[in-house]
């Protein structure tokens, strides 16, 4: 529940108490006053020099948005003086009928609910950058240790989300001031991060904790973040909006699943792991994706936000009425650059995922041979030359079970292969077989015999 402590001028206080009792609202007058003998230095600030009445107003909090509304329609100012606090119930005699009425409806936060929420989700300077900092030494002692368990860990310490959201807040509420300065945190959050890994992985690497020749496209969790994909954007959008839908809800929110979700941190550490043992491959495609993935995150969690609210940007004071046709030109210009590097990185990465699909089917036709019994994939990756999406793969690697170790392997199973996935997909590529051995059985229990009984 809520409870609304507005202040309400003399002039138009019987329009409010109607309106009030209209919408079936008990309430409580905490006192009148006179504002017409208070210092003038303070007039400004008090308000209105009319006669006022403080009214202490229970509700559901699904009914904040309609009640504001109608003491405005009476004439009631609301931002001059409205307090909006949290409740555990009311005892009314009207109160089972509004939580009837409003219970069953979704009506998002308010904008100071919104602002104030999402304010209260974001760090000090101080302790963002120190967590980021902290985070970023997790995860790459994660990555390096290719621990699942620590990378996780370090993406439920990392705050970055909460630029993310008081970014979109700001832009829906029309505070280009909180956008800024969002913006600004989750880019010096992200540069910090990957600064943080750099002079981690350095220390790491100078005193040999960690082999300083590391192949590190072979670490899993790094190998997986070493360029922008269709899945990444697919993670990254479903994130921003989720955090974007959480926001304006009533009850608390955790951000814990969508930091884990958007996976920033682990990302802005392999870069940083990149640089210091000197593989561009991994440090150009992992900032790549750290830089869509950030883009995409912004851009769903404002469309989530914008779907809900519908506010108009371009009104006087919206974050989109420029001041000058200068700074409309570099919004502009920077949002266009953005959208091709998305548009750019997401057609790229659909035909990443068609040739992958079509190596799959590939493999898949040539092990279901009668003559190939014995075989059976395990997998299939693709590698490819350098971290650019619009790179056509090199190599393509299909690892085998064989349940007939005795027997030779096909002589020239990789020609088959390669030869499919040039008919199937127009791309010459170099195939390498892996089989992994096993042996094969089934025990059988002698006739007459009974076959054992487990106990638990």
């Amino acid at each position: 529940m809520r409870t609304l402590y507005v202040r309400v001028p003399e002039r138009c206080r019987d329009e409010a108490l109607v309106a009030l009792t209209e919408l079936d609202i008990e309430y409580a007058v905490l006192g009148t006053g006179s504002l017409a003998n208070i210092p003038d230095a303070v007039e400004s600030v008090a308000g209105s020099d009319d006669e006022t009445v403080l009214l202490q107003i229970p509700l559901p909090a699904d009914a904040v948005g309609p009640v504001l509304d109608a003491l405005e329609d009476a004439g009631v100012d609301t931002r001059e003086y409205t307090i909006i606090s949290s409740g555990e119930t009311a005892m009314t005699s009207t109160w089972d009928t509004l939580l009837k009425r409003y219970a069953r409806d979704f009506d998002p936060l308010t904008f100071p609910e919104l602002r104030s929420k999402s304010m209260n989700l974001s760090q000090d300077p101080g302790s963002y950058y120190a967590l980021m900092v902290l985070s970023a030494l997790i995860a790459t002692a994660g990555l390096l240790a290719d621990s699942p368990a620590i990378v996780v860990g370090s993406m439920v310490i990392a705050p970055v989300v909460g630029p993310v959201l008081t970014t979109s807040v700001g832009a829906i509420t029309d505070d280009r001031r909180m956008v800024i300065d969002s913006l600004r945190m989750q880019a010096f959050g992200l540069a910090v991060a990957v600064l943080a890994a750099m002079a981690f992985g350095l220390v790491l690497q100078t005193f040999q904790f960690v082999p300083p020749v590391l192949d590190l496209s072979t670490i899993e969790l790094i190998g997986v973040r070493l360029a922008p994909n269709m899945l990444a954007l697919i993670v990254g959008l479903a994130a921003g909006a989720a955090g974007g839908i959480g926001l304006t809800t009533k009850g608390p929110m955790s951000l814990i699943g969508v930091m884990v979700a958007a996976a920033l941190i682990p990302t802005a550490a392999a870069a940083g792991i990149g640089v210091i043992w000197n593989r561009p491959l991994v440090w150009i495609g992992t900032l790549a994706l750290l830089l869509v993935t950030i883009v995409v995150i912004n851009i769903a969690c404002f469309a989530a936000l914008w779907a809900i609210y519908r506010p108009n940007p371009f009104t006087d004071g919206g974050v989109l009425a420029f001041q000058s046709l200068r700074e409309a030109a570099l919004v502009c210009a920077a949002l266009a650059v953005l959208a091709v590097i998305v548009a750019g990185t997401v057609g790229a990465s659909a035909q990443q995922i068609a040739f992958e699909q079509n190596a799959n089917g590939a493999v898949h036709d040539v092990i279901d041979d009668s003559e190939h019994e014995n075989l059976t994939a395990v997998a299939v990756r693709s590698e490819y030359a350098d971290p650019s999406p619009f790179t056509g793969p090199q190599t393509v690697t299909v690892v085998l079970s064989d349940t007939a170790p005795g027997e030779a392997p096909p002589s020239d199973l990789a020609g088959e292969i390669a030869a499919e996935i040039e008919t199937r997909s127009d791309r010459s590529v170099t195939v390498r077989v892996r089989f992994f051995e096993y042996q094969e059985t089934t025990a059988s229990t002698p006739a007459g015999a009974s076959a054992p009984i487990a106990f638990g």
